[in-house]
């Protein structure tokens, strides 16, 4: 099967919004609230965690992006370091993972957009899924228009954010950031919170497209997962500090738009500011989830771990827009949200793995990262509650019948 290769269009400046837009979106105007119902204002030590799990996860996936700079990120890592098992069980719990990622991103853009406006919450779904509609189209019409319209989305915002830190600070009480650290509810949250982090890896499953990805790829990983981190932590404090882990817990399970809702107290309005900026946080986190997913489903076409047409760029997208419509149909965010934690905590734990086999020539970074990356999301991956990481645990297995039956039964493209 001849395999067409896709056009080298992003550069450094480029690669970061795009990691930037994948992270700085339900990470911060959702989950944050979600793990805060779990871990209190301890949620500012799981952000921490969370982000040195995803640095050590950052760096494996940033040298193996150097090394192989193609499509399809750990799928195709799996399959050059590992075996085409490993491989394709990291493709496939990408795929669920970030599908369930992306019905998130949908679901809290429809829920900011119902607060700011007065829609009747009883539409959320049927908004969430026009949204995956209209961003598919986007992604459809090229990588160029799609990178252009993520950095206007992105710089939208960055400056919402930096708004709401700044009339927020003066609403801080240091009482309601006192804090009651217990193992088990703080390793929870900072499986649910890492999600948050790992949209730099759509920097990776778009090596492809990237100028000079053995010194694109690594720069603009790190840099996006330093100042999300510091994003992070500032709206954490604010938004617990001037309102309360209770009232953030309470805004986040009534509606999808917690930060919006505690901004209502702030000065300035800025409420409306914060709401305008969550969409446009969630369309680029949507936007950027369409691209990384489809990019790992045309690789695992190209191989035929999946059906022929997806090795078609387009047919993958629309696939991809056709899968994250289904995850959105079910309405809720913390199902999502937690479904997506174990599935990408398992992925992660594959591309460590592959780091772990990179010659000394090869390697960028001391073993020693990779290996911790490893521990900790198999650690975390188990964290959550039980039942999610047993639905997980039963999908990656129906993920890896079907990997055995293709063997079997069905001739390789290749």
């Amino acid at each position: 099967m001849e395999i067409k290769p896709l056009k080298r269009e992003i550069g450094i400046a480029g690669a970061t919004m795009m990691g930037l837009g994948s992270i700085i979106g339900t990470g911060v105007f959702v989950s944050i609230g979600i793990a805060a119902g779990i871990a209190g204002a301890s949620v500012i030590v799981t952000i921490a965690l969370a982000a040195f799990v995803a640095t050590c996860n950052a760096l494996s996936s940033a040298q193996l992006a150097a090394n192989h700079p193609v499509s399809g990120g750990t799928y195709e890592y799996g399959y050059r370091y590992l075996n085409p098992t490993l491989g394709f069980a990291a493709g496939w719990m990408f795929l669920c993972a970030k599908t369930a990622s992306a019905a998130t991103a949908a679901l809290g853009f429809a829920g900011y957009l119902s607060n700011l406006t007065g829609f009747n919450t009883d539409y959320l779904t049927a908004i969430a899924l026009v949204t995956v509609v209209a961003m598919t189209l986007l992604v459809l019409s090229g990588i160029r228009l799609s990178n252009q319209v993520n950095v206007v989305v992105v710089s939208i915002t960055l400056c919402s954010l930096l708004a709401f830190v700044i009339c927020g600070v003066s609403q801080i009480s240091t009482a309601r950031l006192s804090m009651e650290l217990e193992t088990t509810s703080l390793l929870h949250a900072t499986a649910l919170m890492f999600v948050a982090f790992t949209g730099y890896g759509r920097i990776a499953t778009l090596g492809e497209e990237v100028f000079e990805p053995e010194r694109t790829i690594p720069r603009a990983i790190i840099f996006t997962l330093i100042v999300s981190a510091l994003i992070y932590i500032a709206v954490a404090v604010v938004a617990i500090g001037s309102a309360g882990v209770e009232t953030l817990q309470a805004s986040t399970s009534k509606s999808a738009a917690p930060l919006e809702i505690i901004a209502r107290d702030f000065p300035f309005q800025v409420h409306k500011v914060v709401a305008v900026g969550a969409m446009t946080a969630m369309l680029g986190v949507l936007l950027n989830l369409v691209l990384g997913l489809s990019r790992v489903m045309l690789a695992m076409g190209r191989r035929g771990d999946m059906p022929a047409k997806t090795a078609d760029l387009s047919t993958s997208i629309i696939v991809v827009g056709i899968l994250i419509a289904v995850f959105a149909a079910t309405g809720s965010v913390k199902t999502t949200w937690s479904f997506s934690a174990f599935t990408v905590l398992i992925y992660y734990a594959v591309t460590n793995l592959a780091a772990l086999q990179l010659s000394s020539e090869q390697r960028l970074y001391s073993r020693l990262w990779a290996g911790a990356g490893l521990f900790a999301c198999l650690s975390l991956a188990f964290a959550i509650e039980w039942r999610v990481w047993v639905t997980g645990s039963c999908v990656l297995l129906l993920g890896l019948l079907w990997h055995v039956l293709r063997r079997r039964f069905f001739r390789s493209p290749e």
